[in-house]
């Protein structure tokens, strides 16, 4: 089976079309697992971590801490993220320790291309998460 790197050969060049032209850096993650993370022009601050298993493909931003959240609506939060949820074209929401993410999975045989636009809509969606649930947070 193809390396991570290797699978996505050419992933910086397609998300940059993906995204209409902006600026996307790709940088490998020391580590036990394999884990690329995809840096996007004007979008520094939520980075896209790809990494893969046997059988997916996994790709993953960090949105906001758990102490980012106005505890007061913390409940309103959690019920508008789960109301959202289906209306996020391929990504969903979840948490990761004390991290809330946005997510989104294909095929360990996905092409780059697949990725790329899995990586762009993951980008555009996370910039619409934090925008939709502004008034949460601190």
């Amino acid at each position: 089976m193809k390396t991570l790197q290797e699978q996505l050969r050419g992933l910086d060049l397609m998300t940059s079309a993906a995204l209409g032209g902006l600026s996307v850096q790709l940088q490998p993650i020391p580590g036990d697992v394999e884990v690329i993370q995809v840096s996007i022009e004007q979008r520094d601050a939520l980075p896209i971590y790809v990494t893969c298993s046997d059988s997916q493909v996994l790709c993953m931003c960090y949105l906001w801490a758990d102490e980012d959240v106005r505890a007061e609506r913390r409940t309103e939060l959690l019920e508008t993220l789960l109301d959202l949820n289906p209306s996020v074209p391929l990504s969903s929401f979840g948490r990761v320790g004390k991290h809330y993410v946005l997510l989104g999975a294909l095929s360990r045989n996905a092409r780059a291309e697949d990725v790329a636009q899995d990586v762009a809509a993951l980008s555009d969606n996370a910039i619409d998460a934090l925008d939709a649930m502004s008034e949460f947070l601190n």
